[in-house]
Parts: structure tokens; C-alpha cells; sequence
């Protein structure tokens, strides 16, 4: 690291002007987007302090009973993106259909999908959480209403993608498919400030993470390489590897960018096409993870970011890390491999 402060906003118009064309519509977009999770921050590390744990009395299009701070983080976004003149629409993974801009307000060129709070069903036990966000440029025409079809782009399309994991500190990570950048919120001056400069993801780690609980509902491909990874088999022939699982996405896979390893969410009989949302949670992490170096496929050997969207809640199995992790994980799912 330079011994220069550098914060994020001074970041992104960086490198803004290192894009030809750039108008700044882009940058003054992601200041709003920071202003939410600053907001969102301050309500989380307060949450056990004010009437904001718990679950609502309502459940979101997942069937998932909503929480409270999941709620106000939803609402919290909205409001801060929605009269800026950058977005044509919005669309969460809380609400069934798109989140129109209101009439009043100008509409821009690009459209935000994001994950108001990951890991939500953790809150009450104070374990991290988090904000996830893509942004894809529309692909109607400008200065009008946006539409579905501007949210189901491919996500090799996305022009940015990011989380902000709230734990110990927040962090937040993006990348602008310029490699990727994590900065920590210092409450001091209120600002988020670059702490880890052009994160690389490791080749390889004996890390895996994932629900074992779900290991009766998986394929006998899959129960195989579990089978494998537990094997106590001599060093020279495979590194011995641990089991690190959270149950929050953004901290499991916020881990695995920084140590290396693998993170799954497959299919099971019960959840046939996979539990992840492709355009919410599935292909801004694999953007990331893609941009430090890692892979991100569905464990069949299809890479995540070309899928083509059809619904706005679609659902992917999920195999995300380390390249030499992925593949790993690939020949057994493939049935190249067996224990």
C-alpha cells in the first residue's frame, strides 16, 4: 500500500477518468449506493440497542419470513438511489417485480439489483452480514421508464459489482472489471478508506465451506468430493483440508477471496436448480471473485456469467473460489473422479 489516504469516493473518480467517455454519472451513482450502506452500518452496529431485531410479520417473494433491519436496509436503498438521475430501475431481491423509479424523479442509464442484507436469518445471533450490489448499464433506451429487460443481462455485463460485510469492521469490496478493491469504514471520519489494494485471490487452499447439513440431499458426485476432502490420505498426495462455514454468504465468501479455498451452494433434491439468486447474489460475487483471479461456475464447467437471465429471481447451483479449488470440485461433480 502507498502511504496516501485514499478514500473510496477519491478511488472510483480515479478511476473514472482512466475510462474514456466517462461523463461522472457513474461515480456520483456509487456515492449515493455509499451513503445507504453508511446508513445501513450505523443501524446494525446499534441493532441491539433500538427495537430493530427480529422478523417482520410478512414474507418476502423467496417465502422467507422478512427481518426487521432486512427491511429497513431494502428501504434505506430505495431512498437514496431513486431521485439521483443515474438509475432507470431498481430491482431486490426482496420485491417480486421492478422497483420503478418515481415519475417525478429524472431517469438515468444504468440499472442496480442488489441484495439489501445477505445473511439475515443471523442477525438476532450477531453474526456478520451484508449488502450486495450489481450495476449493469440499460439496454433500453435512456430517459425513459426501465424495464425487465434491462435487468436480465448476463452477468459478464455488469460494469460493477460489490458487497459491504458488516462484522468487526465494515469492509467494502467492488470492482469496476478493474481488478478489486476493499475498504474499511473508519467511524472517526466517516469515510470508507483503501485498505486492501488489488485483492488477488490464492491458487489454491484446504478450505472448503458449506452446509453439511444438506449432505444426505446431494448428488452421490457431490457427497464424493466431501468424502474426499475428510480423507485422511498422506500429504504428498493431497493437502489436508478444513471445514469453514458461517452460514452468511458475503463473510464465507469474503473469506474465501482473501484465503483462497471454495465456496459451494449446489442443487439438492430439495432445491433442484440450486438456493442462490443469480442476479443478486450469484453474479456480483462471481464478477469479484472472477476479477481477483478465482473462477465461479455452477460445478458443471459453466461459468456463472454467461448464464442468460429469464426471471428476475432465477436460482443457480454455485461452486466459487480458488481456480485449483473449482476445478477440483468440477471433476467430481463431472463424474471424472471418484474417491
Amino acid at each position: 500500500m502507498s502511504n496516501k489516504v485514499i478514500t473510496i469516493e477519491r478511488h472510483i473518480i480515479e478511476e473514472e477518468r482512466a475510462s474514456q467517455g466517462a461523463t461522472g454519472d457513474f461515480s456520483a451513482l456509487l456515492r449515493d449506493l455509499m451513503l445507504a450502506v453508511k446508513i445501513i452500518h450505523r443501524e446494525v452496529i446499534r441493532a441491539g440497542l433500538v427495537d430493530i431485531l427480529g422478523a417482520t410479520h410478512r414474507e418476502n417473494i423467496q417465502g422467507e419470513v422478512v427481518q426487521k433491519l432486512d427491511e429497513f436496509a431494502n428501504d434505506v436503498i430505495f431512498r437514496a438511489m431513486d431521485h439521483g438521475g443515474h438509475l432507470c430501475a431498481m430491482a431486490s431481491e426482496e420485491n417480486e417485480g421492478l422497483l420503478a423509479i418515481p415519475e417525478e424523479y429524472p431517469k438515468g442509464k444504468y440499472i442496480l439489483l442488489f441484495d439489501p442484507l445477505d445473511g439475515s436469518s443471523n442477525i438476532d445471533a450477531n453474526v456478520s452480514i451484508g449488502t450486495i450490489f450489481s450495476i449493469h448499464r440499460r439496454v433500453t433506451a435512456e430517459e425513459t421508464d426501465g424495464t425487465v429487460e434491462d435487468a436480465l443481462q448476463p452477468g459478464y455485463k455488469q460494469i460493477a459489482a460489490g458487497y459491504t460485510i458488516y462484522g468487526p469492521s465494515t469492509m467494502l469490496v467492488y470492482t469496476a472489471g478493474r481488478g478489486v478493491y476493499g475498504f474499511t469504514l473508519d467511524p472517526s471520519v466517516g469515510e470508507f478508506l483503501l485498505s486492501h489494494d488489488n485483492i488477488r485471490i490464492p491458487e489454491h487452499n484446504g478450505i472448503y465451506s458449506v452446509n453439511e447439513g444438506n449432505y444426505m440431499k446431494w448428488s452421490p458426485e457431490m457427497r464424493k468430493y466431501i468424502d474426499w476432502v475428510k480423507q485422511d490420505i498422506p500429504e504428498e498426495q493431497k493437502k489436508s483440508y478444513s471445514l469453514r462455514y458461517i452460514g452468511s454468504m458475503v463473510a464465507d465468501i469474503h473469506r474465501t477471496l482473501l484465503y483462497g479455498g471454495v465456496f459451494l451452494y449446489p442443487a439438492d433434491v430439495k432445491s433442484k436448480k440450486g438456493k442462490l439468486r443469480l442476479l443478486y447474489e450469484a453474479n456480483p460475487m462471481s464478477f469479484i471473485v472472477e476479477q481477483a483471479g478465482g473462477r465461479a461456475t455452477d460445478g458443471l464447467g459453466n461459468r456463472l456469467l454467461e448464464i442468460m437471465p429469464t426471471e428476475l429471481h432465477q436460482r443457480v447451483p454455485l461452486v466459487v473460489g480458488s481456480p485449483k479449488n473449482v476445478e477440483e470440485v468440477e471433476s467430481f461433480l463431472q463424474g471424472k473422479r471418484a474417491v
